[in-house]
């Protein structure tokens, strides 16, 4: 899965890099970024055979974007003043330069890369080719991501405060990072298992049928 492929990074920068708990916390927090970005998406492409519906997205998909984007910069001000230490005495508001050269300086483009490659995957195989795109609601879709996002990481921070507080030892960060997988696979599980998709070509079949045999009252 390419999910745990893509978890498996931190890990392996934990057990031979030296990592520790700012550069898994930053890293955590860019998939925020990312989940935010193709759920947008996944948003504008659905259920496209409704014409009506793209109305709502002209109203659902900014709103989404805006609640959303506050909500991921509000838990990025904690991550980087909290545990990258920018809450000091004369210290700027986080910027996104702020962010990108602490990507560059915590050499983390590659793992960045990785789990953007990750959801894109997900995005283009299970939303795309298996055509959840065709039953996915905009208001399920609205909701998805704040689900899977505030379980985990209130376990993340939780646990990143908790390893700050024990000096950042090596098992704390293996272990947050097993959870973190564990709570990912189970939300693409569940997230998976709800949709339904079905082929285009059961869709037109569907649609013939109707207007080939109406029923009678």
């Amino acid at each position: 899965m390419s999910l745990v492929l893509a978890n498996l990074i931190p890990l392996y920068g934990v057990l031979a890099l030296g990592w520790e708990v700012f550069p898994i916390m930053l890293l955590f927090w860019l998939e925020n970024v990312v989940i935010g970005g193709f759920n947008a998406l996944k948003m504008l492409l659905s259920e496209p055979q409704h014409s009506v519906k793209w109305l709502g997205k002209l109203f659902l998909v900014p709103f989404f974007c805006v609640h959303y984007g506050m909500f991921t910069a509000i838990h990025g001000v904690f991550v980087l003043g909290f545990f990258g230490k920018q809450f000091r005495q004369g210290a700027a508001f986080p910027s996104v330069g702020d962010v990108v050269g602490f990507i560059g300086e915590l050499h983390l483009g590659y793992a960045v890369l990785a789990l953007v490659a990750s959801h894109a995957f997900s995005f283009g195989y299970n939303y795309l080719w298996r055509g959840e795109f065709r039953t996915s609601s905009l208001s399920a879709l609205m909701h998805q991501p704040y689900g899977r996002v505030v379980v985990l990481h209130l376990a993340i921070l939780g646990g990143g405060f908790l390893i700050v507080a024990l000096n950042s030892p090596t098992a704390g960060l293996v272990l947050l990072i097993v959870l973190k997988i564990a709570l990912d696979v189970r939300s693409h599980w569940k997230e998976h298992r709800r949709a339904v998709p079905k082929p285009a070509t059961d869709l037109l079949t569907q649609a013939s049928a109707k207007s080939t045999f109406p029923q009678s009252s």
